[in-house]
């Protein structure tokens, strides 16, 4: 969950207190990500300690303890007295092991960090069930870097090199190659911009700015990268204007382009999914393969329930140029 601009006190309380059980009860959810573990999925999201719930179906789910219980203890060096609430999660399976990366940040600052913990099993009722965190993968910091570590994706290549994908806003989304332990950047570093909106240059740097874009995802099918990211704004309640774009590539590090063939790094991307009759704005997605079926998990803004965030599912069709549209 991203502040990036002012936002309603009123709001911004009532996101904060969501509890665990209402989440579960209402499907209030913000920047969901999914992974299953034999018969069970388990989603993890935005919330105290990072937020997790658990379903057997996709559609009734149940609330499962948060990652952490007290916050990491490196935090506050990174954001001074950091109440827990973390961003963003990711989570991926590799060498029988699970990683979580997640989102520590300042409101409307890349004053940010992504760390990463990981664990043997997702069941918290498994006796070997642990989270051991790692701490920083990666930070930005004010008047020093023109990107903001939050957000974080992790992607593999072909040749199983380890890409990590982050960012918001400032000057577009990032790429850096991480090393195989998945918990550092390699070295030599090599970086890339895979996305980007035009800012306005008058800005100092410290202002996340108006190229407003965030929350990348890479999904890869029939030989491409699919770049799935958020447009314009989140957090807003009945002023959001969150929508889902993509483009796609041949090599994970780019270059993306959308269906017009224009860059995503300058400015390109294909609408997937905004507003409608039913939601304010939608985004932050994330996009799996499940039983031969993929889908598209992502939070709306509900009109109904006055912008409060709600969890939607859907299934991906793809053309016959293989571009995503959902059922």
């Amino acid at each position: 969950m991203k502040f990036h601009k002012k936002i309603a006190t009123p709001l911004a309380l009532f996101m904060l207190l969501i509890t665990t059980v209402s989440l579960a009860q209402n499907n209030m959810v913000h920047d969901p990500v999914v992974i299953k573990q034999k018969d069970t999925y388990y989603l993890y999201c935005t919330g105290k300690g990072i937020s997790v719930l658990s379903s057997k179906d996709l559609k009734n789910w149940q609330p499962e303890p948060p990652i952490f219980k007290e916050k990491p203890h490196w935090v506050d060096v990174v954001v001074p007295n950091f109440d827990n609430h973390i961003w963003a999660p990711d989570i991926s399976f590799h060498n029988n092991t699970y990683y979580l990366y997640y989102s520590v940040s300042a409101f409307a600052k890349n004053t940010s960090a992504i760390g990463v913990a990981t664990n043997t099993t997702l069941n918290p009722k498994d006796p070997a069930y642990k989270w051991i965190d790692h701490g920083i993968v990666i930070q930005s910091q004010p008047n020093r870097d023109m990107w903001n570590a939050i957000d974080p994706n992790l992607v593999f290549d072909d040749s199983n090199t380890h890409w990590l994908t982050f960012g918001s806003f400032w000057e577009g989304l990032k790429m850096v190659k991480l090393n195989p332990d998945l918990k550092s950047i390699a070295n030599p570093q090599e970086w890339h911009t895979i996305a980007k909106r035009k800012r306005s240059f008058d800005l100092p740097d410290t202002d996340p700015g108006d190229a407003a874009l965030e929350a990348p995802f890479i999904f890869k099918k029939k030989g491409y990268y699919y770049l799935f990211l958020s447009w314009d704004l989140c957090c807003r309640g009945d002023k959001s204007t969150y929508k889902v774009v993509v483009g796609r590539s041949k090599n994970p590090t780019g270059p993306y382009v959308d269906k017009t063939g224009k860059s995503l790094a300058e400015g390109g991307g294909s609408l997937v999914v905004e507003g409608d009759e039913n939601y304010f704005g939608v985004g932050h997605n994330s996009v799996y393969t499940f039983d031969n079926k993929d889908y598209i998990f992502y939070h709306g803004y509900e009109k109904k329930s006055n912008g409060t965030p709600k969890l939607i599912i859907k299934e991906i069709l793809w053309d016959t140029e293989d571009w995503p549209s959902l059922k």
